[in-house]
């Protein structure tokens, strides 16, 4: 079988078997870190923990940490205050000339940007660990539990949390340079996935124990995860190609150029980064209002865990739908650069038939890049909000968040980005690819 085939060609290249190990055993260190609990804290107390992550924003926050969060473990806090820190890195990046230099510094800005993102990520995470102990204490106490945080213990649990935070982002890292695939997605792929096989499990008992016609419609919701599934993959892959003819040129008694090439410009060139960055924002209220909200039910911590806290709620729709239209445009600008696009054009004698080279071509080349950013980021902002009319409909809370979200377009996003590099290398050794075609679409293409 083509399959069997290909797994082997995998193997017999020594870097890619060597990148599959290493990204292997960093992920079974992430999940063994999953496991461990925080010091002084005991296990049998944390039933009240799970039930408060079973619903809302607290679940999907309990997902992206694979679990950790609602176990009180060591890696509870997962890797979003370090995706918080690059959101605002990014947005610096933006607005900031100081920062927007190091962006054109190539590596040594890129090393010089990553440091600050550490930096900031330790600064976010000494605020969060303190409100996650509170909280926790908080929700153990409430069930009957025996959780006292005294201000030393505060001081201890938050050292411990943002040392396992920092690993975690240590560990992606070390994914993206020595192993496959881009490490901070893939810990966030393997956090959703690991929720999976009990979210289907769990509908599927609970379909069968309907009165009838459940098996049935649990065969339904399977074909539309499929249907679904499939129109993310045509909205990750989904290209507009625009035509660049190149002159020829004469060096020597070689020929150059005179060939007609095509810029495949992205629908949706921000892929799963817009789904991340607005989830990780919409984290920040009601993590900063969890504690208010349980003193204050009628105040303004009590008023944004009712509005926000609440993944089905209207308000918590309606915001991170615009948000992720925004982050969508946010993204593009500062992936897609028309003008450098139409500097490179210029350089090697190209321009686009019709298009006079240099600043036309520039701005020929963001309206065009306006045009389909709109349908994408509006796309990609409904299949994000699917899980909320999913559960409209009964599915289970868990289940529900495979059909679209942020958990389906990321699983997409991150599997396609893989199975890209994977793709690379069997190519760059001269094996068939994972596709007849030998053209998988990724991220970089």
């Amino acid at each position: 079988m083509k399959l069997i085939e290909t797994l082997k060609n995998i193997w017999k290249i020594e870097d890619l078997r060597k990148r599959l190990i290493t990204t292997f055993l960093f992920i079974v260190i992430y999940r063994f870190g999953c496991h461990v609990v925080l010091p002084g804290i005991n296990p049998s107390d944390l039933e009240a923990m799970r039930n408060f992550t079973n619903s809302g924003l607290m679940q999907l926050l309990d997902m992206f940490s694979g679990g950790a969060f609602g176990q009180a473990s060591i890696f509870a806090l997962g890797i979003m205050p370090y995706i918080t820190a690059s959101i605002v890195i990014q947005l610096m990046g933006m607005v900031v000339p100081s920062f927007q230099k190091m962006q054109r510094e190539g590596e040594s800005g890129r090393m010089k940007l990553n440091q600050y993102t550490r930096y900031l990520t330790v600064f976010i995470l000494l605020f969060q660990a303190p409100a996650y102990l509170w909280n926790l204490q908080f929700q153990v106490n409430a069930a009957g539990g025996q959780a006292q945080m005294s201000l030393p213990m505060v001081i201890y649990l938050s050292i411990v949390l943002t040392a396992g935070a920092m690993l975690i982002m240590w560990l992606g890292e070390k994914i993206t340079d020595k192993g496959i695939g881009n490490g901070i997605s893939i810990i966030i792929l393997v956090g959703i996935l690991a929720r999976f096989p009990g979210a289907i499990f769990q509908e599927f008992t609970s379909r069968l124990g309907a009165a009838q016609g459940g098996l049935v419609m649990f065969l339904v919701e399977i074909v539309i995860l499929f249907a679904v599934t499939a129109g993310a993959v045509m909205l990750t892959q989904g290209t507009r190609k625009v035509p660049v003819q190149y002159a020829k040129r004469i060096v020597g008694n070689k020929q150059y150029g005179g060939a007609r090439q095509y810029i495949p410009l992205k629908v949706n060139a921000a892929n799963v980064m817009p789904i991340i960055f607005a989830q990780a924002l919409m984290f920040i209220p009601i993590t900063l209002a969890g504690y208010g909200a349980h003193q204050d039910a009628n105040g303004i911590g009590g008023w944004i865990s009712r509005n926000f806290g609440d993944m089905n709620s209207f308000w918590y729709n309606v915001v991170y739908f615009l948000m992720i239209v925004a982050f969508t445009y946010f993204y593009t600008a500062i992936t897609v650069r028309p003008t450098q696009m139409a500097e490179e054009m210029k350089k090697n004698s190209g321009f686009i038939p019709g298009i006079k080279p240099g600043k036309k071509t520039a701005e020929y080349l963001d309206s065009i890049m306006s045009r389909i950013t709109l349908p994408g980021s509006i796309f990609l902002g409904i299949v994000a909000i699917l899980p909320a009319f999913a559960r409209l409909f009964g599915v289970n809370q868990q289940f529900a968040q495979f059909f679209g979200g942020t958990s389906l377009l990321i699983i997409v996003g991150v599997v396609l980005d893989t199975l890209q590099q994977i793709e690379t290398h069997l190519m760059m050794h001269h094996y068939d690819g994972l596709m007849k075609s030998g053209k998988l679409k990724g991220r970089n293409r």
